[in-house]
């Protein structure tokens, strides 16, 4: 039987169990939910550097105990001021190219969301635990090494021929060619780099040392960024998104994110009338209102700034009853729309205390950009490659925030619970946060069991140009004749598939008990205390 762990003197879960046993070791020690977190944070951006990094970007839901909604903090970065569509077209580009220095075109801001993080915690009052600690685990490990996981190996390989030759990547990721499971990675300029920042404070990566050295080495590669991009960005405070559910209420991000999307499905799929998990009833319904959601996503989701569209309206109850009487609960409707893919890390957190954290870091493509700096060591994102140069709600523009995949949940459940739960996965995310939740919540799965069974996934992934339904080859084989016969186009994958994504779950009961779960997909572990 899967059975999730319990404890009560706090939890964190992660993809990589260096990361969670990190954030674990700062719990031991006294320190709150979101210390944990930037302390795991800094920890997986280095012994997990296919799938996040210093140079990406990063969305936290952060819980107190009493408070009707969690604080949202958003620290992804906009366009450089020099990067527009006749930037590209100067060069040649009839698109913004996904990988090499034009590809890092957006300030990085997961640095920023955790200054932002530990004021929120300041707040809280005790001692707070000097950077420098919560930093220790991440600058041993790049410094002394971190055996190369198998999921870094297999990703380095398949995506060899588009990122040996970007600058400095090779040399940072395999000097001495392709690697192997269990080779060591070491990182000597990212060591030094988070000693800087332990030394000089996290807000050097924008206005000090760390980010005039930044800005030479990307305006010498050849990025559009510059110093000024770095020197006028922040991290925000921003009101989360929430819906209304029978069995509680759910926050996501809003835009830039897909949050909307996660939460609209879950609103979906509420009003179906489904009365229990794993049947057709289950996976068709919440397949369709993918559709749906992804449709309204894809037709508005950009920068909140130049949005026409009101998210928080297409919550509403009125709104998701009116589009779930649009699906056949029999029927597959018309696919695919367009979509988008990603790498990224999910991690949860909760202390003794009831503090709740969900947090996702990403440098979006696989290694990102794949460029790395040669200075500090840093490989940067490619969250701006998501652009694009002709009109529409993601058009590139100086100083414009792209659209994210990226979506922390948490939500306070009607019987006392905080959950906080999420996966890497880009289009995948807000499915598999949908089979998680549904599974557990309303069906009542055991937590770990909701995590490890099959998953599905509507639309490409990593590279793949189909947009079918794939479901592991777990799932029952009557399920996958079903929908067949509803007019899915079903694609049976492995039986624990990198694509269904990484997914993990935190709970913190009313009783003072705190639960987790984690993805045998990954190669995390729950760390508790």
């Amino acid at each position: 039987m899967l059975h999730s762990l319990q404890s009560r003197g706090g939890m964190v879960t992660a993809p990589h169990h260096l990361a969670a046993q990190a954030g674990a070791a700062v719990l031991r020690e006294g320190g709150n939910a979101v210390e944990a977190m930037v302390a795991a944070a800094a920890a997986i951006a280095v012994v997990y550097p296919h799938m996040n990094g210093l140079g990406g970007d990063g969305f936290w839901l952060i819980h107190q105990p009493g408070a009707a909604a969690p604080v949202a903090v958003r620290a992804c970065g906009g366009a450089a001021r020099a990067a527009d569509a006749a930037f590209y077209q100067a060069h040649g580009d009839a698109a913004i190219p996904t990988r090499g220095p034009r590809a890092a075109l957006t300030v990085a801001g997961a640095i920023g969301g955790w200054a932002e993080a530990l004021e929120v915690a300041r707040g809280w009052g005790g001692k707070p635990l000097p950077l420098a600690r919560l930093l220790e685990d991440a600058i041993r490990h790049a410094r002394e090494g971190v055996p190369i996981t198998t999921s870094q190996v297999e990703l380095t390989r398949a995506k060899w021929a588009e990122l040996e030759h970007v600058p400095g990547f090779a040399a940072a990721f395999a000097p001495e060619g392709q690697p192997h499971r269990g080779d060591t990675l070491r990182q000597p300029r990212t060591a030094a780099t988070l000693q800087r920042l332990a030394e000089a404070g996290l807000h050097d990566f924008y206005r000090g040392d760390l980010a005039r050295s930044m800005a030479r080495d990307l305006q010498a590669l050849g990025s559009p960024l510059a110093l000024a991009d770095l020197e006028g960005w922040h991290a925000a405070r921003v009101a989360p998104l929430s819906v209304q559910l029978s069995a509680g209420r759910v926050f996501n991000q809003p835009p830039p994110t897909q949050g909307v999307s996660s939460l609209a499905i879950l609103g979906l799929f509420d009003r179906l009338g489904v009365g229990q998990a794993e049947g057709f009833a289950h996976v068709h319904g919440l397949v369709e209102s993918t559709k749906r959601a992804f449709a309204w996503r894809n037709r508005h989701v950009g920068d909140p700034a130049f949005m026409q569209a009101d998210p928080a309206a297409f919550l509403q109850a009125a709104s998701l009853e009116a589009e779930a009487a649009r699906i056949d609960k029999q029927r597959a409707a018309p696919w695919p729309e367009p979509t988008e893919p990603g790498d990224t890390v999910w991690m949860g957190a909760a202390d003794a205390h009831g503090n709740v954290v969900s947090y996702i870091q990403s440098i979006y493509w696989e290694f990102g950009s794949g460029i790395v700096l040669p200075e500090t060591g840093l490989h940067w994102q490619n969250r701006g490659a998501s652009f694009t140069l002709g009109a529409g709600p993601n058009q590139l523009a100086p100083g414009r925030l792209p659209f994210h995949t990226l979506n922390p949940a948490l939500a306070h459940l009607k019987d006392g619970r905080v959950l906080a739960y999420g996966t890497m996965g880009g289009e995948g995310q807000p499915q598999t946060q949908a089979a998680v939740f549904t599974r557990h919540v309303l069906f009542g799965q055991d937590m770990q069991a909701a995590v490890t069974a099959p998953r599905w996934l509507l639309g490409r992934t990593w590279g793949d140009q189909s947009t079918n339904l794939k479901l592991e080859s777990r799932a029952d084989p009557a399920l996958v004749d079903a929908l067949r016969a509803a007019g899915h186009d079903v694609q049976v994958v492995g039986a624990f598939e990198d694509m269904m994504g990484h997914a993990g779950a935190v709970a913190f009961h009313p009783d003072g008990r705190i639960e987790g779960a984690t993805d045998p997909r990954a190669d995390g572990v729950c760390a508790a205390v």
